[in-house]
């Protein structure tokens, strides 16, 4: 069992500044970065904060499937207790923390699913409207550290075994004796881990890094089985779950990280043990640990801001140190005006997409609709990509069901042509409702399939631990979570709305062509005669996102349609099966990372798409189409279809960076974040790059290691995206300048 560590690598005499930590944290983690790079290629997902496995670990599972993978409860205890006995240390003596991994047990078991519990019929639908549907997936929800840091991974222990004797039933057998294992094996590494930092502080041979790394041991050994008392401890106990989390399955967001922070913050500066420095310098290495979800500001209970000095440290050390942040500031009515700027002028100091913003208004009113109150709504904060979750009460499938309603769309316009009736904009909307309504109840089928089975496939042995409910009742979060509110996300809005504009302006209104004409050129993918011309008038007809265009008017109506039926799934749902009986179903309108996926899956459309190309980018409208900057017109069309239920469906900014860079641009860029969260949009994502650098990275990404971009909901090193994610993010980038192309001069044939 090795350990990774950098020993030896500076001089006995060296001294250290925590400034000149950080830079070399930073530089490390670049070559990191690229280590990753060379060893996985092009990685379209968050950055996680890995690092590359050393040559002499390998871990080798214990299959309890024919099939080689491990299942259920038995399955997984196993196969986790094992890799946590064998997994090596990775230690910096430069870093305040320890708790770095090297991959997921997902990414290494095989097969997802268990496959002696098959969705034959189900899967049937989802291949053909080319469906996510999330069954086997892990929860995407927000665990509440706030339970870690009262109790420690004693205090869970010894609340396990209370309820294993009041839950004492053969049906809770698996889970508490699976739990326990668990948490024992937890405890026993934390001691082996806190063992060899003293061994490497033992070795050390500077006095600086020596000290660290002894301060480091002895906190890791208070970890092992305490709860935490003073702010290193605490980010240290957030490390080391966010390690455990990620090991298991990518694990959950991180929540309200200035209200986490801010006693263990006041504790310490009260006590003389910490300075703000300091305290950045801590904050700045829980970054560099792991690019995990935060969210900073926001109302109280109260309706009173949130921000606090701690909240100013967050963003002063998320400049520090400068890499993949993903940090949202909800942004509400009783704002703490100089926070909100600070946070907008990092924005555009750094260039690299953090913070975002989330508008409250909007998601706690959308959730107030689901019935309940404002101070839950309030509560539920901005966690993943896209996606909101209550800590540690509430359980989703936030960002993994995906709807690919550009299929939908494909699916329902073929089968009007080809059943003899007229064909009309009217009757394809019919078809298109038949068709959306058979995807959507059939996902919602499928989430009911993953509740009752996932405990048998993948339970969530690590999240189960900080939520309300599980360790209670002696059953999986999938059962015993206290709301279900699972979200179901369409993507393709713009594509489809689009379809329908072209269609309805060009072959209704207009008369330049016929749906027969139409059908033939979408099916040679534009490639006959006058093909080009015709495609061209097809892009150019009245687009979503033009503001009060056909296109507008086809996606409020595509819009509505979802929403009306995701909705209606949850009285059928809960008459259908009586052990959710508050279940919930959300939707939303995000593509994440799907966007090129789902485009492979779909033919030629209507509004000039060819086939395989990529749909739209989750709300946004087809990229390449807005490029005069008229953000306000764009911000408008998306909040006008919002689903309004308490979920994202965010808005995607590509900027200039001169846009800002004066203390009066950051007032207008304010005013202006402000204005689109209030017209009803509920989450801001923005990218500050300039063109000709991002053009440059593109050609060699190697020469701007740095350059952090947006790529949906998530953060990452250009360097690390495929070729193809390269190319979608350059698109959006460039599309935001210049002007439209011209129609060709030449006279179409309608034939």
């Amino acid at each position: 069992m090795g350990k990774i560590q950098f020993i030896n690598e500076f001089d006995e005499k060296e001294e250290f500044t925590l400034d000149k930590r950080i830079k070399l944290l930073k530089k490390r983690k670049l070559e990191q970065t690229q280590e990753k790079i060379d060893m996985e290629g092009g990685l379209d997902e968050d950055d996680y904060g890995r690092v590359v496995q050393p040559d002499d670990f390998v871990f080798e599972c214990v299959p309890t499937n024919d099939n080689g993978s491990y299942y259920g409860y038995e399955g997984w205890r196993t196969n986790y207790c094992k890799l946590l006995d064998e997994h090596p240390l990775y230690c910096d003596p430069l870093d305040a923390f320890v708790g770095r991994g090297f991959f997921f047990m997902t990414r290494r078991k095989g097969d997802i699913w268990n496959p002696d519990m098959p969705y034959t019929e189900l899967k049937k639908a989802f291949d053909r409207y080319n469906i996510v549907c999330g069954i086997g997936s892990d929860g995407h929800f927000t665990p509440d550290l706030r339970m870690g840091f009262e109790m420690g991974w004693g205090g869970i222990l010894e609340k396990l075994k209370k309820y294993q004797k009041i839950n004492s039933g053969e049906e809770h057998r698996l889970f508490y004796e699976s739990e326990i294992m668990v948490v024992e094996h937890i405890i026993k590494f934390l001691h082996r881990i806190s063992g060899e930092i003293a061994e490497l502080a033992d070795e050390e041979r500077n006095p600086y890094l020596k000290q660290n790394l002894k301060d480091m041991a002895v906190c890791n050994e208070r970890m092992a089985e305490n709860p935490p008392e003073t702010m290193r401890e605490c980010i240290q106990w957030m490390c080391w779950f966010s390690f455990f989390s990620r090991l298991y399955n990518r694990g959950p967001s991180g929540g309200q990280l200035d209200e986490l922070l801010r006693p263990f913050y006041e504790h310490d500066i009260e006590a003389g043990i910490i300075d703000d420095e300091l305290a950045k310098f801590y904050i700045a290495c829980l970054f560099l640990n792991d690019t995990r979800y935060y969210q900073l500001a926001g109302p109280d209970d109260n309706g009173n801001d949130m921000a606090s000095h701690i909240s100013y440290l967050i963003l002063e050390a998320a400049d520090w140190i400068n890499i993949a942040c993903n940090l949202t500031v909800r942004v509400h009515d009783n704002m703490n005006e100089d926070f909100f700027k600070k946070s907008v002028g990092y924005l555009f100091k750094n260039k690299n997409a953090w913070p975002r913003f989330s508008g409250d208004n909007s998601l706690v009113d959308g959730f107030m609709r689901l019935g309940y109150d404002k101070n839950l709504a309030r509560h539920r904060l901005a966690a993943g990509c896209s996606w909101m979750s209550i800590p540690g009460m509430e359980y989703t499938l936030n960002d993994l069901v995906k709807i690919n309603v550009a299929k939908v769309f494909e699916v329902a316009y073929y089968e009007m042509m080809e059943s003899g009736e007229e064909p009309s904009t009217e009757l394809l909307w019919e078809y298109f409702e038949k068709h959306l309504k058979v995807a959507v109840s059939t996902t919602a089928e499928g989430i009911l399939f993953h509740l009752h089975n996932q405990d048998k496939n993948e339970p969530e042995l690590i999240c189960n631990l900080l939520s309300q409910g599980p360790v209670e009742m002696g059953a999986d979060v999938t059962k015993s979570a206290k709301y279900f509110n699972m979200c179901m996300d369409g993507a393709g809005i713009g594509t489809v709305a689009d379809s329908f504009a072209a269609c309805e302006q060009r072959i209704e209104k207009e008369h330049k062509i016929t749906w027969e004409a139409l059908t033939r050129q979408m099916e040679l993918n534009w490639n006959d005669i006058d093909g080009e011309y015709i495609r061209q008038m097809m892009l150019h007809s009245e687009r979503y996102c033009g503001g009060e265009t056909l296109g507008d008017k086809w996606a409020v109506r595509i819009s509505k349609l979802f929403s009306r039926l995701v909705r209606e799934q949850v009285p059928v749902i809960r008459a259908q099966d009586p052990s959710y009986p508050e279940i919930q179903f959300i939707p939303g309108w995000f593509s994440w990372s799907n966007t090129l996926e789902f485009g492979s899956h779909v033919r030629a459309t209507p509004n000039g798409r060819r086939n395989g190309e990529a749909i739209n980018h989750g709300a946004n409208p087809t990229y390449g189409f807005r490029k005069d900057g008229a953000v306000t017109a764009m911000a408008n069309s998306i909040a006008s279809i919002q689903p309004f239920y308490g979920n994202c469906a965010p808005v995607q900014l590509e900027l200039d960076p001169g846009i800002a860079d004066t203390p009066e641009g950051v007032e207008k860029m304010v005013a202006m974040i402000r204005t689109i969260l209030e017209t009803g949009n509920t989450l801001l994502n923005i990218n500050i790059i300039d063109k000709h650098k991002v053009l440059e990275a593109h050609k060699d990404p190697s020469k701007f290691p740095d350059l952090v971009v947006r790529v949906t909901g998530f953060t990452a090193y250009f360097s690390m995206l495929s070729p193809e994610f390269r190319q979608l993010v350059v698109d959006r980038i460039l599309a935001v300048n210049g002007e439209d192309a011209e129609l060709p001069d030449i006279v179409p044939s309608t034939k």
